[in-house]
C-alpha cells in the first residue's frame, strides 16, 4: 500500500483542480482561468479534499475502490489507499489523520488513517451515501443518505450512529454556517435545501428554489457554500443550469446566476471574489464575479466535471 509522505506546505499556486467523471482526468486551471495542464487519473474521479496542511490532496477514485494522493505543488501522483469501496465524497477530520468516506455501493461511511492507509472502522448508513461533514470540535460527523432520504449522525466519541434524520428527497451535500448552529442540505429531487438546528438534530427549515422558465422537478440542486461571514450561501441548481444566491440570515432567494448545463460542484476562492461551478453536462466551469454576480469565463474541461478544490490559502 503506497501513501503519501508528510511535507512542509508549499506556497499556494492559485490552480484550480476539477476531476472529471466520465473523462478519468483532472483538468488544471491556473489563475488566469485557463486549462494549464490535463491528468490521467484513475477510473470515475469524485471528491477530492486537501490533506491538514494542505500539501497534498485526496481524489476519490469511484470505480477503482482507492483513493489517489497528489502533491498539490506538483502534482504528481504520491500515494494511494487502496480498498476503499466506491468512494464518492469525504471530509477529513481536524485531527488530520481520519478521513472519513462515504462508500456509495456499500451503504457505508468509512474512516481511513491517510497517513498509514488503515482502515480503522465504518459504520452503516442508508442506501447510496454521498456528502459528509465533521464538525470542527471533530465530534460530530452528517452523511446524507440518498436513497433512504435520511442523514446520519455519527458520533466518533460514543463510536455511534446516534440519529436519522429524515429529509427531503435524495439529500446530497451539507454546507455548515460559520457558527455551526445550522447544517443546511440540498435535496435534489425536492428542489430545496433543508436546515437542521446541529444542537437539536431537528429539521427547522427549507428554502425552494424556482428559477424562471423552469418547472419544479427541472431543479435539482447539489452543491452548496456559505461565505465566512455567514450571510451568503449559493447552491447549484443542478438541470436548472443555474447557481442559486440566498441571504442566510433571512433565507430568501436574492438572485439566480445563469451558469451552464448541470450545475453541479461548487467552490470559492479565499478571498470569495470568485465562484467556480463544475457544470457535468456542458464539460466546462463557469467562473461567477461574486460582487456583480455575472459570470466571467466558461472555461471547457474534461468530461462530466464533477468537483473543484482551489489552491489559494
Amino acid at each position: 500500500m503506497a501513501l503519501s509522505v508528510t511535507r512542509n506546505a508549499t506556497a499556494e499556486t492559485g490552480n484550480a483542480i476539477v476531476p472529471n467523471e466520465r473523462g478519468d482526468s483532472l483538468s488544471i486551471l491556473s489563475p488566469d482561468l485557463e486549462v494549464i495542464q490535463t491528468i490521467e487519473t484513475c477510473a470515475r474521479p469524485r471528491g477530492i479534499h486537501f490533506n491538514a496542511d494542505r500539501s497534498s490532496f485526496f481524489v476519490g477514485c469511484a470505480d477503482d475502490d482507492m483513493i489517489a494522493i497528489y502533491d498539490t505543488a506538483t502534482l504528481e501522483l504520491v500515494g494511494r489507499i487502496r480498498g476503499v469501496s466506491a468512494p464518492e465524497t469525504f471530509d477529513l477530520h481536524p485531527d488530520g489523520r481520519r478521513l472519513i468516506v462515504s462508500n456509495e455501493e456499500d451503504a457505508a461511511a468509512s474512516v481511513y488513517d491517510v497517513e498509514t492507509g488503515e482502515f480503522l472502522t465504518d459504520y452503516l448508513t442508508g442506501e447510496e451515501p454521498e456528502g459528509v461533514q465533521v464538525t470542527s470540535d471533530g465530534r460530530l460527523v452528517f452523511v446524507a443518505s440518498e436513497a433512504a432520504n435520511l442523514v446520519h449522525v455519527i458520533d466518533l466519541e460514543a463510536d455511534a450512529v446516534i440519529a436519522d434524520i429524515l429529509v427531503d428527497t435524495r439529500p446530497r451535500r451539507f454546507a455548515l454556517t460559520p457558527d455551526e448552529a445550522e447544517l443546511w442540505v440540498s435535496a435534489e429531487l425536492a428542489g430545496i435545501v433543508n436546515i437542521i438546528d446541529v444542537g437539536t438534530l431537528k429539521l427547522v427549515g427549507d428554502i425552494p428554489f424556482l428559477p424562471t422558465g423552469f418547472r419544479p422537478e427541472q431543479v435539482t440542486p447539489v452543491d452548496l457554500v456559505i461565505t465566512a461571514d455567514g450571510q451568503r450561501a449559493y447552491v447549484a441548481l443542478g438541470r436548472a443550469n443555474h447557481v442559486a444566491v440566498v441571504d442566510v440570515p433571512t433565507r430568501k432567494v436574492i438572485d439566480y446566476v445563469l451558469v451552464g448545463s448541470r450545475a453541479w460542484g461548487l467552490a470559492l476562492t479565499v478571498d470569495e471574489k470568485r465562484l467556480f461551478v463544475a457544470n457535468g453536462l456542458s464539460d466546462d466551469v463557469t467562473v461567477i464575479d461574486t460582487e456583480s454576480l455575472k459570470p466571467i469565463a466558461s472555461i471547457p474541461v474534461g468530461r462530466v466535471p464533477y468537483d473543484i478544490l482551489i489552491d489559494d490559502r
